[in-house]
């Protein structure tokens, strides 16, 4: 086989600990310069949603006015605009208004105390068991959780990390 020839990089390596050393300068002042600009950004946009937020409130109070409104309207003449209930959509020619029934659903607060009183009434039927891998304890005992198909062990992976000073270096 010949000789393996390195890959081109387009990126700066510094040749020297000076050159590193100004290489992190620059990457401090290159964040902090981000940061400043997003910082700015996230001002502008703040200010443009409360102006946005205040115009448009009054237009918010109408609306809410108006659909108060034609929802009592509507409801005091559900039966002439359902067909006496045989519809559940009303067409007033400049849009629609309709009644939906929602799917039944559960709400359940403290589900702990619910499981306990649930078990206590016999109503196990009501109760799911959820079974899923415990990686805790697969990170206790490595060895043997390796040896399972579809289950692996990352050890520890070493990451490289830039902390530039934050005061600015200037050159």
């Amino acid at each position: 086989m010949g000789k393996r020839r390195a890959k081109a990089v387009d990126f700066p390596v510094p040749q020297s600990a000076a050159d590193a050393t100004d290489q992190l300068a620059e990457i401090g002042n290159l964040r902090r310069s981000i940061d400043r600009r997003e910082a700015d950004m996230n001002d502008h946009l703040a200010e443009i949603k409360a102006a946005v937020e205040s115009a448009v409130q009054p237009d918010r109070e109408r609306l809410k006015g108006l659909e108060e409104g034609l929802q009592v309207w509507a409801e005091a003449n559900r039966a002439a605009l359902t067909n006496g209930g045989k519809s559940k959509t009303a067409d007033l020619g400049t849009g629609k208004v309709l009644w939906r029934q929602r799917p039944p659903s559960v709400s359940i607060r403290k589900v702990a105390d619910v499981i306990d009183r649930l078990k206590a009434a016999g109503l196990q039927r009501f109760i799911r068991v959820k079974s899923e891998p415990n990686k805790e304890a697969m990170l206790e005992e490595p060895e043997a959780a390796d040896a399972i198909e579809g289950i692996r062990i990352v050890q520890g992976e070493e990451d490289f990390v830039i902390e530039p000073y934050e005061a600015e270096v200037v050159r």
